[in-house]
């Protein structure tokens, strides 16, 4: 066993949701999808206040938002307009002050802590601009950590480890470590890990703000094609304008409102 191949034991072990604890109970009963009818994701008056004290300070105030499935949504704005935080309520990292949401179908707003970690581990691939990959971890080992953490066993989650990096272009860099990879390479890793277990539904915080132009160019094309021809749905909040040309809608959030 290599050392790459202890690590991923010992972050599958160290893991809140194992493959055993995924598997303990369905999570939904089937007819989930049909439920949902052609909407992905549906917020409803959501607002969003922090407090430090007796004060509190407005960030969201009472967003509406509804994204067809299989679009590909941006959320733009300045800095500071509530991108992120929204980004995060819909998918359930936070809990809004008041309003409502809903993806695929279920109203994520209502349910356990419990219910709510399976539910995104189930159904939501996470793409961040930093990367977010294990250092000392192969591109593939990166890919099964995510697989293994859904279930995968541990031959089944390497096989589609490499599956996944081949759909991303990246079958000649499987065995390299991050730091071997340029940007837009990084970037590819994450996408192929977010696409783990063939989630519905890709929520993306800034994934070209560190790549070059032409870096930038080839993950837009990828997130373009790879939403389109697997019909799931994808969140991007974006600075990055160039964007726009793949994008089925954009929203503009801009002093906690919307603007589309």
């Amino acid at each position: 066993m290599t050392a790459s191949q202890i690590n991923i034991n010992k972050l599958i072990q160290h893991t809140e949701y194992t493959a055993s604890t995924v598997q303990e109970r369905p999570l939904y009963a089937s007819g989930t999808w049909e439920r949902s009818g052609k909407r992905a994701v549906v917020a409803k008056g959501v607002k969003m206040e922090f407090r430090s004290g007796a004060d509190s300070t407005p960030i969201l105030q009472g967003i509406d938002l509804e994204i067809p499935r299989g679009e590909i949504q941006l959320l733009m704005g300045p800095s500071g307009s509530g991108k992120t935080t929204l980004l995060s309520i819909l998918a359930g990292i936070l809990t809004p002050t008041s309003g409502t949401v809903c993806l695929l179908g279920e109203e994520i707003t209502r349910m356990s802590k419990d219910e709510l970690s399976r539910f995104r581990l189930k159904n939501i691939g996470f793409i961040f601009q930093g990367f977010n990959l294990f250092p000392a971890l192969t591109a593939a080992e990166n890919v099964e950590v995510a697989l293994r953490m859904k279930g995968i066993r541990k031959n089944e989650a390497r096989k589609q480890a490499k599956d996944l990096l081949m759909e991303v272009g990246l079958d000649n860099r499987i065995n390299h470590l991050p730091r071997d990879l340029s940007g837009g390479q990084k970037q590819r890793v994450a996408i192929a890990r977010a696409l783990a277990d063939n989630p519905k539904l890709i929520m993306a915080d800034e994934p070209t703000a560190s790549l070059d132009s032409h870096s930038g160019h080839a993950v837009i094309e990828l997130l373009r094609k790879l939403a389109k021809d697997n019909g799931r749905t994808v969140l991007i909040v974006t600075h990055d304008s160039r964007l726009m040309d793949v994008a089925d809608r954009v929203a503009y959030l801009e002093d906690g409102q919307l603007k589309n």
